[in-house]
């Protein structure tokens, strides 16, 4: 399998991570000792104080998405792998955050790397309330709607795949969630897409009875490839 990703902007999203959270904390600590050293500038403390918290707050935030490991196209690469030549991953393109050409069809997959006990019924997605999800509640990523998500990503990358493409022709994209945590426990009942954690995505991947005609392929990947250019692979 050929994996597509831009490790430069990866790696400038983990320096940015690093470079709030310290940012942060110094700030922090300056409006401390500002606060020591002239108590009558009470208001300026008040407001470094505020602006080092949110800064840290944020940098910690995003290195959780993009630092703190296994990071997701890691645990989608690992699950992935040993699929052939034919199949290509591409990570965090602006339609959606990994889609996955196979040689059948096309998959938008939305990663959910949160830790804990998630249940999906009637539509409504609810996650159990713990502790330790509690002293996260500032600095990690929402659950939202995944599956809400996938589906939208897979309708952005039909529609961008079938452009060029005869008129009429349709481009059915897959939408799947995958909760990408070691941790992660998931229960659902008749969710409109498909939702496992990863050891379960390969056997779980869209084979419908003919593979996709060569030209047809062709143009997904030149048109997948242009999401990324000059990514690494």
């Amino acid at each position: 399998m050929k994996i597509i990703i831009d490790q430069p902007a990866l790696r400038r999203r983990a320096s940015l991570a690093h470079t709030a959270s310290l940012g942060g904390l110094l700030v922090l600590l300056g409006s401390v000792a500002l606060s020591l050293w002239q108590p009558t500038w009470s208001t300026i403390s008040t407001l470094l104080l505020i602006a080092g918290f949110a800064t840290s707050v944020a940098g910690i935030a995003y290195a959780n998405r993009w630092v703190k490991r296994p990071r997701p196209e890691l645990v989608l690469g690992q699950a992935l792998k040993g699929l052939s030549d034919q199949h290509r991953l591409y990570h965090y393109t602006r339609l959606g955050e990994h889609i996955l050409l196979t040689p059948n069809s096309v998959v938008a997959i939305e990663s959910v790397p949160l830790e804990g006990l998630f249940t999906y019924k009637d539509g409504r997605w609810k996650q159990k309330l713990s502790i330790s999800r509690a002293t996260r509640f500032f600095v990690e990523e929402r659950l939202g709607d995944p599956i809400q998500r996938a589906q939208a990503s897979a309708a952005a990358v039909q529609e961008y795949l079938e452009a060029g493409l005869p008129a009429g022709t349709r481009f059915p994209v897959q939408a799947v969630v995958v909760f990408t945590h070691p941790f992660a426990q998931v229960q659902v009942d008749s969710p409109p897409a498909p939702v496992l954690p990863p050891e379960k995505l390969v056997k779980k991947l869209p084979r419908p009875a003919a593979k996709l005609d060569p030209v047809v392929y062709q143009h997904a990947r030149e048109r997948l490839d242009a999401l990324l250019p000059g990514a690494e692979g």
